[in-house]
């Protein structure tokens, strides 16, 4: 196990850090302490070199300068809340809204938006890790009260990484983050997900408005293009949504919270390898990159479909739908959230 320190550009003019956390088996993860964000997860291939299974660059700048808040931590509350507001223990609270009248993302400044401060690293016989914090106040990003969040990041020799959220706050508050990595664990010249296999431990989904608000509704996949209870090629199932709006998935499922069976199963028949991603929470958003938007392709790769992301969080917009989970914090209390990848390569 080993830990490498290599510097990554600048972001505001601040110096980023890129920690690279190999196992035994040759595995890496590419931690920045900008955004916490999973610049690379390489695994050995079959002729001796490193095959990315996520989307990656080497330029920070290819991070930063698109919509799609690629492979950051994402909080304090992931997914979208209604009208920007949401009522906690009798009180009301009103956000930025960032998209429309909508709050996505924790807003403009969120978790994605700051250099975290690296609190330790850790190298033992069989495992190695990071852990990042960061602390935000209601006039960073319009959540009440001041939260202080660790993300620790931990690679073992099993080749799991996982990733444990934690959270304490001096003010009713609510915490429900994610990870927003784009995941294509397909050959180098593939242009699209379109022959990845993906199978989700999930019976319904979620019906949404025209701002991909909930509705309350959940409607059973079986039957429909949202049906991925047997390994399925994301290419048929993104055929029967083109007609969309979308042009893709920007949807929620509700799967079984899981630490020790896979919440889903991405994989590459062609090159062998395989995702298997485990959560102790009750959603999963999904979206494929469908954005046709010519500002995003300034960097010559970045089109719809090149890769899917996948957000293990409790079902989004709670507050006005209890029934999805309880995503509040108080003062005393801390709590944690654990997401979790298996690779198989």
């Amino acid at each position: 196990m080993d830990i490498a320190q290599v510097p990554f550009g600048h972001f505001k003019d601040e110096p980023v850090t890129k920690y690279v956390l190999t196992n035994d088996n040759g595995v890496q993860a590419g931690i920045l302490d900008f955004a916490g964000l999973l610049q690379s997860f390489k695994v050995p291939t079959k002729d001796g070199g490193k095959a990315d299974m996520v989307l990656t660059s080497e330029n920070l700048d290819e991070f930063t300068n698109n919509g799609f808040c690629t492979n950051r931590l994402i909080g304090r509350v992931a997914g979208r809340i209604a009208h920007g507001e949401f009522k906690v223990f009798g009180k009301d609270f009103k956000l930025e809204q960032n998209e429309g009248e909508n709050t996505l993302h924790g807003g403009t400044n969120g978790f994605y938006n700051h250099i975290w401060h690296v609190d330790s690293t850790d190298v033992s016989d069989d495992r190695a890790s990071i852990t990042l914090s960061l602390t935000l106040s209601e006039k960073d990003d319009t959540f009440p009260g001041t939260i202080h969040v660790t993300a620790t990041y931990t690679l073992d020799d099993d080749d799991n990484l996982t990733l444990k959220f934690a959270a304490t706050t001096d003010s009713d508050t609510i915490f429900n983050p994610t990870n927003h990595t784009y995941w294509n664990m397909a050959h180098a010249d593939a242009k699209t997900v379109d022959d990845l296999t993906l199978q989700v431990n999930s019976k319904y989904h979620l019906a949404v408005d025209g701002g991909k608000i909930p509705t309350g509704e959940k409607v059973a996949n079986a039957g429909t293009p949202f049906d991925f209870e047997k390994l399925t090629r994301l290419g048929d199932a993104l055929k029967k949504m083109a007609s969309t709006k979308e042009n893709g998935f920007d949807d929620i499922w509700e799967v079984e919270p899981s630490l020790t069976k896979p919440v889903a199963t991405l994989e590459d028949k062609a090159s062998g390898r395989k995702m298997e991603l485990y959560s102790d929470r009750n959603g999963l958003v999904m979206y494929t990159m469908n954005s046709d938007d010519k500002a995003v392709y300034n960097h010559g790769q970045v089109h719809p479909h090149l890769g899917i992301a996948m957000e293990a969080q409790t079902l989004p917009d709670a507050p006005h739908h209890p029934e999805f989970g309880d995503i509040t914090l108080r003062p005393n209390e801390e709590k944690t959230y654990t997401i979790k990848w298996h690779v198989e390569y």
